[in-house]
């Protein structure tokens, strides 16, 4: 599925999604396969590779799988079980890096 808008799902979808804007799963909904899209909302059950900018799991939300996101937020009680990748992190700096001047 490609949409240009947002989503809100509040049963059952397996498949691909691939959105330009927001997928928002709700209580009831459940995916299971890969997510695409700028921010993932879950309060429901997803399973599956995600890749967002940003993924917010709310407490009664459940992820199960690969998040690859900028910023990964998890309220209280809510579940991730899986891999997480974060996508455009500049690298630690190092000694090198730094150019540390001694006294």
């Amino acid at each position: 599925m490609n949409l240009s808008c947002n989503l809100y799902v509040d049963g059952e979808f397996e498949g691909v999604i691939n959105s330009k804007k927001e997928v928002n799963i709700g209580k009831n909904g459940h995916i299971k396969g890969d997510v695409t899209t700028q921010r993932l909302v879950v309060q429901g059950y997803i399973e599956g590779t995600i890749n967002a900018q940003r993924v917010e799991i709310k407490a009664a939300g459940r992820v199960s799988g690969t998040i690859e996101s900028s910023e990964l937020v998890i309220e209280a009680k809510g579940i991730f079980e899986g891999n997480s990748v974060v996508k455009d992190v500049s690298p630690v700096p190092t000694p090198e890096t730094l150019q540390i001047k001694k006294v």
